[in-house]
């Protein structure tokens, strides 16, 4: 019989207030971070808009 250890989850706490994660703060701050994935998004965005001009009219 093999018994497997009890795993406890413990609670995490928010480090962010809701209302400061759209702050533009500088560092390694969690906010930095949200802004940080955003801006890949958008450019990543951009590479693809340009990429289907690109083919479009070559």
């Amino acid at each position: 019989m093999n018994k497997q250890p009890k795993i406890e989850i413990k609670e995490t706490k928010n480090f962010v207030d809701k209302n400061e994660l759209n702050l533009w703060k500088r560092g390694f701050t969690p906010q930095a971070e949200i802004w940080n994935g955003r801006m890949a998004t958008v450019g990543i965005g951009v590479i693809f808009i340009i990429l289907a001009l690109i083919s479009q009219f070559s």
